[in-house]
């Protein structure tokens, strides 16, 4: 476990799942939550969602990389 994360913390890693995470979170966000966006009313619920919707592609794209190095690693 602490080499996986080791690897996760590696700065390409970080920095893939960070741009990936602005790509996609924007994307998603103009569409499941640009209304409240626009309209100025974003709430403490949509504020979570709107989190989560950057974090969930950050955690894919990480989780994906990772596991790409361990299986080039293995070869």
């Amino acid at each position: 476990m602490r080499l996986w994360i080791e690897t996760a913390m590696r700065r390409d890693i970080v920095w893939r799942g960070v741009k990936v995470a602005l790509i996609v979170g924007t994307i998603l966000t103009a569409i499941n939550q640009g209304d409240l966006v626009i309209a100025g009313g974003i709430d403490g619920e949509a504020a979570i969602k709107i989190a989560l919707t950057y974090l969930v592609p950050y955690c894919v794209s990480t989780y994906a990389g990772v596991e790409a190095v361990r299986a080039q690693e293995t070869d």
